[in-house]
């Protein structure tokens, strides 16, 4: 029955959920079950192990632990579980989701300082060292690998040899690029990345997890506990005691992470980043053509987002744009800097080239609709 369903394709532009494949939509069309049952027990723990696997994780040295919500509770997790008592949180912050980072310390009361630099820059390693010298009583940093609210791409790997070199952990968001761009977490220096399923694994959205250093999660069951639903420890503790999830886990959510695992195995590490990277540079053709303007430097973007500055057109209308493109079964989405009017095109998902080709069609035909000038006009 399940083969003969035609689900509508949308294109979704936007930084997550991302497109799925009908198979892994299909995939949580299955009999009910209890998920304290053996079976669901070992799904999860061949789950955990992939998750590790498609960071190059050792499995002597590094777990998995899954959660049910959003990305956000991740860096939640492990700011509250990972900070010893006594110790101070570092962010180093150049976009929406490092400012994140730093409210959650903010309603914790965490001690953090938060190490601001210009979105559209990359952070300044000197200055990162220089504060890590001037505090050290400095045992955790934090910063975000690719800022989606940008495009930005981060140099985590020279942040977290300064992070080890003064003695802290060092954890990274890597919610948009974790099964997208290559990642080595021994070689890029992170100790605990993360990221939720409706990302990079291209499935749906409720699951959530976070790969790191198992000793240091064992480790941190002496620290403060700030949160019980949120705390990394009690929940990698009851996974590896019972092999289940210590709340009820998002059933049908799993088994469509696990189809999504075996579809990024089948396609690829490499493969599956020259897909998105085709992606990227199409948008950016399109872009180009109809004469629109992004906001970061090529060579700084991550290969994934673009942020697109609104034209200086009277005519320009965000909401009528994505209004007409998203009845024709494309999805764009609006900006995340502060400063600027930008709107975003991401490279995520099951998609290809050609669709890209396909949207430029149609939003051509929305700015021809509303009387926008092509190609768009910039005053300065």
């Amino acid at each position: 029955m399940q083969g003969n369903i035609k689900v509508k394709r949308n294109i979704l532009l936007n930084p997550g959920p991302a497109t799925t494949t009908d198979t892994v939509k299909m995939a949580q069309v299955v009999p009910d079950i209890c998920p304290r049952e053996k079976e669901f027990a070992s799904m999860m723990k061949a789950m955990r192990e992939d998750l590790v696997r498609i960071v190059h994780g050792d499995l002597n040295r590094y777990t998995s632990v899954l959660f049910c919500g959003s990305g956000t509770i991740n860096i939640d997790i492990c700011l509250n579980s990972l900070l010893p008592e006594g110790k101070k949180v570092l962010i180093v912050n150049n976009g929406a989701y490092s400012s994140r980072a730093a409210e959650i310390c903010a309603y914790y009361g965490l001690p953090f300082i938060d190490l601001k630099f210009p979105v559209d820059e990359l952070p300044d390693l000197d200055k990162i060292e220089e504060i890590l010298k001037e505090n050290p009583d400095i045992a955790l940093v934090h910063t975000t690998h690719h800022e989606t609210g940008t495009g930005i791409l981060n140099p985590v790997r020279e942040i977290g040899a300064l992070a080890h070199r003064y003695g802290a952990v060092f954890t990274v968001d890597t919610t948009s690029t974790y099964a997208m761009r290559p990642i080595d977490i021994e070689r890029d220096n992170i100790d605990f990345c993360m990221a939720s399923a409706q990302k990079g694994l291209m499935a749906m959205t409720g699951l959530s997890f976070i790969v790191g250093n198992t000793e240091l999660i064992q480790r941190s069951a002496d620290y403060p506990k700030r949160s019980y639903y949120c705390n990394l420890y009690l929940q990698y503790h009851f996974f590896e005691t019972t092999g289940e999830m210590h709340f009820t886990p998002p059933v049908q959510t799993i088994y469509a992470a696990r189809q999504a695992l075996d579809e990024y195995f089948a396609e690829g590490e490499e493969t599956k980043w020259q897909r998105h990277l085709d992606v990227f540079e199409a948008i950016h053709a399109g872009l180009d053509q109809l004469g629109f303007q992004d906001i970061i430097r090529r060579e700084l973007q991550a290969g994934l987002v673009v942020s697109v500055k609104y034209p200086d057109d009277p005519n320009w209308d965000f909401e009528k744009v994505h209004d007409y493109c998203y009845e024709r079964g494309f999805t764009i989405y609006p900006g995340k800097v502060s400063a600027q009017n930008t709107f975003r095109l991401c490279a995520l998902g099951a998609i290809t080239a050609k669709d890209i080709e396909e949207f430029f069609a149609v939003l051509e035909e929305a700015l021809r609709a509303h009387d926008i000038q092509i190609p768009v006009r910039y005053d300065k």
